[in-house]
């Protein structure tokens, strides 16, 4: 794929689909492909565990967690259905507090 575009600031492109990411990301979010030089379990997403458990908890049915950390678009989703009518929610707070869920950036968001 040729990319005519060059990443500028906080940004590069993935080497495997040339998608657009920030160069903190340990994975591409449009692909999945492990970034060179990381390790996927040394980068940790900046936003807080915390906050984000207690936002799924108290807003989860409104997607304000998923705004908070970097997902606007599904975080929309998230409030035209009410959390997946709870369903989406519920998994979204079960991945928060065991360390599954990722950012917009495709790091893990995971207590320290």
């Amino acid at each position: 794929m040729t990319v005519d575009a060059q990443p500028t600031g906080n940004t590069k492109f993935c080497p495997e689909c040339g998608g657009n990411m920030s160069v903190n990301a340990g994975a591409c979010p449009a692909c999945g492909a492990p970034q060179p030089g990381t390790t996927p379990s040394a980068q940790v997403s900046p936003k807080g565990f915390v906050p984000a458990l207690v936002l799924c908890i108290l807003l989860g049915g409104l997607g304000v967690h998923r705004f908070y950390l970097g997902k606007p678009i599904s975080g929309i989703f998230m409030i035209l259905t009410f959390g997946g009518f709870g369903i989406w929610a519920l998994i979204d707070l079960i991945r928060i507090a065991v360390g599954s869920f990722n950012d917009g950036d495709g790091l893990p968001v995971k207590s320290s």
